[in-house]
């Protein structure tokens, strides 16, 4: 399945996987982000799977978060990759 963002205000939706093939596709659409908004919300509920690259892409946009003091909220129980890797920096 490939890669499909879709976006409603500061709510985004990504369904598909997330990987070095799409990876352009996810950087994109939150090229910039943060110089339009302030609170971002990205559902990952129905990602199926994401590699490495896409997980670097997600702590790439979590570091300019807090580097420009906006929020980011990342919900949904889609994909374990991600949570482990938050989780393993926050044990750090």
């Amino acid at each position: 399945m490939d890669l499909t963002i879709s976006n409603c205000n500061n709510f985004f939706k990504i369904k598909g996987i997330l990987n070095r093939n799409n990876l352009e596709v996810f950087q994109n659409e939150f090229n910039n982000i943060f110089e339009r908004v302030n609170n971002l919300t990205i559902s990952i509920q129905d990602v199926e799977s994401m590699d490495r690259y896409g997980v670097k892409a997600f702590a790439a946009l979590h570091n300019e978060a807090i580097q420009k003091n906006k929020n980011l909220s990342i919900i949904g129980l889609g994909c374990k990759d991600l949570y482990n890797h938050f989780k393993a920096e926050n044990a750090a």
